[in-house]
């Protein structure tokens, strides 16, 4: 804890906790939105993907419908992001705490375990919002025109527990993602204050380099289950009825490197660029708000007296 914390209440550290994790969020997905859009169009499809098809969707949406549809989508995403970075930052804070995680590296297990619990979570308490995130990002803005119409109509058509398809597969690739993402990134700094500088903080562009390595780590490791996700999520038609049967059916018609690790090549572009962007906002917004909040405590105090 920074020395401007020490002045500073638990329900202090959960708030900035939480706005430092919500800005993060915002900024990171927001930078990726149409690198974003464009993977979940081909995780859905049996259409193989390549770089140059990329290209070629991002240039056609532009095209058939203007600039602003490669953000389509985004603003569920922004509705899902800002809460679910918020809580699963704050999360992995009050998860350490409880399960005694050594900020020396000598709990590397628990330090695994705090992250996996983290994204489960905050993926929890927001997955309906990342399905009508899904949704919007794979569909033409005439079938579903807001965030409100996505829930309107999967809830007349589908049902409410349409709400929660995919989440099981969610749920075991948000494991190793999140507990690898968090375990390398804390893991580097570690290892930078020890060898490098051993400043309460790294530098923001160390920190940008720490969190790409995290990111492009924890999202391999979690690939297939992603693809899952997304075919169960927009599966209007209901194909795919449970995971096994997902698994069959992209392995039968799409094979393995075709099927389930589709994309994966975008990914290791944008989810660098996003958990980077995410992890180093978040620590520097963090240290940012706490200072503010300590100072203004401070003069409180200093006018007080």
């Amino acid at each position: 804890m920074a020395i401007s914390d020490k002045s500073l209440s638990s329900a202090d550290i959960v708030l900035t906790s939480l706005c430092a994790g919500a800005i993060a969020g915002a900024l990171a997905k927001t930078t990726i939105a149409p690198l974003d859009r464009t993977k979940i169009n081909f995780q859905i499809r049996q259409e193989p993907y390549s770089a140059k098809k990329a290209i070629k969707f991002l240039k056609v949406t532009f095209k058939n419908e203007g600039f602003c549809a490669l953000w389509r989508g985004n603003s569920a995403t922004m509705a899902r992001i800002i809460p679910y970075a918020a809580i699963q930052f704050t999360a992995h804070e009050q998860w350490k705490t409880l399960l005694h995680v050594d900020p020396m590296g000598s709990t590397p297990g628990k330090q695994f375990i705090s992250g996996s619990l983290a994204g489960i979570t905050s993926q929890t308490l927001t997955y309906p919002l990342d399905l009508a995130r899904a949704r919007m990002a794979v569909t033409h803005k005439d079938a579903y025109s807001t965030l409100r119409q996505v829930f309107i109509k999967i809830f007349k058509d589908e049902g409410i527990l349409t709400f929660y398809r995919g989440y099981i597969p969610t749920v075991l690739g948000v494991i190793p993602y999140a507990g690898v993402s968090f375990f390398t990134y804390e893991s580097l700094k570690r290892l930078y204050r020890e060898r490098v500088d051993n400043s309460s903080k790294p530098h923001p562009v160390a920190s940008l380099g720490f969190g790409a390595i995290a990111g492009m780590l924890g999202q391999s490791s979690s690939y297939p289950l992603d693809i899952v996700r997304r075919r169960m999520q927009t599966d209007i038609y209901k194909q795919y009825n449970s995971i096994s049967e997902t698994l069959r059916v992209i392995y039968k018609y799409e094979g393995i490197k075709g099927g389930f690790f589709k994309g994966l090549s975008m990914n290791w572009i944008k989810g660098p660029i996003a958990v980077g962007i995410s992890f180093a906002t978040y620590d520097h917004s963090k240290d940012i708000l706490r200072k503010l909040v300590a100072d203004v405590k401070h003069c409180k105090w200093n006018f007080c007296n």
